[in-house]
């Protein structure tokens, strides 16, 4: 199971996979693919900015029939817990993403090097 950060689900939507690096492009084909609902809540954010032009649930259906894409229903209170412990972001979204992955033990596909650079997990 790999978590999938927000950029990368709005991407594969898209269609923009050759802005995927070459080991991001092999786990979208190989592992099982999943979100934190935060990722939801983030897409419909920019729905309302103007950056999107389709709303979370018509990314994530679309995606879920593509690539079998998953929202994890993991204790919102275990992910909370963890997401606490996650003090070098101030960015809501990154600390419940990366706090959903570090809930479930399980790798971020993400390309924001401050993630990468202090969750273990991320990889790009």
């Amino acid at each position: 199971m790999t978590y999938l950060d927000t950029h990368v689900v709005a991407w594969l939507y898209a269609g923009a996979t050759k802005l995927l690096s070459a080991r991001a492009r092999v786990a979208v084909e190989r592992d099982r693919l999943s979100i934190s609902p935060m990722v939801l809540l983030e897409l419909e954010f920019l729905r309302e900015i103007g950056r999107l032009t389709v709303g979370a649930h018509a990314v994530v259906e679309e995606l879920r029939g593509r690539i079998g894409l998953e929202v994890c229903d993991l204790d919102f209170a275990r992910v909370v817990a963890s997401a606490r412990e996650l003090t070098w972001t101030r960015d809501p979204f990154d600390r419940m993403i990366v706090g959903h992955a570090v809930a479930a033990g399980r790798g971020l596909l993400t390309k924001d090097r401050s993630i990468r650079r202090r969750f273990r997990a991320a990889f790009w």
